[in-house]
């Protein structure tokens, strides 16, 4: 069987991070109408120098945008809100982790997808807690 294992694709990691989405809590689904969840192998240059990263693997998922708590109705259009995780770095975590590929993957997700809510890092472990 480990003769014929391989990490997963971008294609397969973005599949597995909807998979993953479809199964947290319904009312955390339902607050993320119109964010958007995308993979890519590492964060962009421009992304890592603004978060002060020291290596392309520092970082395993961020959100962009404008989270809800700090929305207004006077706002102006803007970009809509994304979810990014990062594959490369998240499959060198689990090289160096105990953790299922799967778990990580929920773990960033709740994770970013909590920034967009303005949660604190308890209320993502009680969402986390619900999946398991």
């Amino acid at each position: 069987m480990w003769t014929t294992a391989r990490a997963p694709s971008l294609a397969e990691m973005e599949a597995m991070a909807h998979e993953v989405f479809e199964r947290l809590p319904r009312g955390f689904r339902a607050l993320c109408e119109g964010v958007i969840l995308r993979v890519d192998d590492f964060p962009t240059d421009e992304v890592l120098e603004e978060m002060k990263a020291e290596s392309e693997f520092d970082l395993l998922g961020l959100f962009q945008g404008v989270g809800l708590p700090f929305r207004s109705n006077n706002d102006i259009a803007q970009l809509p809100n994304m979810v990014w995780l990062y594959r490369r770095p998240i499959l060198d975590y689990w090289a160096d982790h105990e953790e299922t590929l799967g778990h990580i993957v929920r773990h960033v997700l709740i994770h970013e997808i909590g920034h967009h809510f303005g949660l604190s890092d308890d209320d993502m472990e009680a969402i986390e807690a619900q999946v398991d």
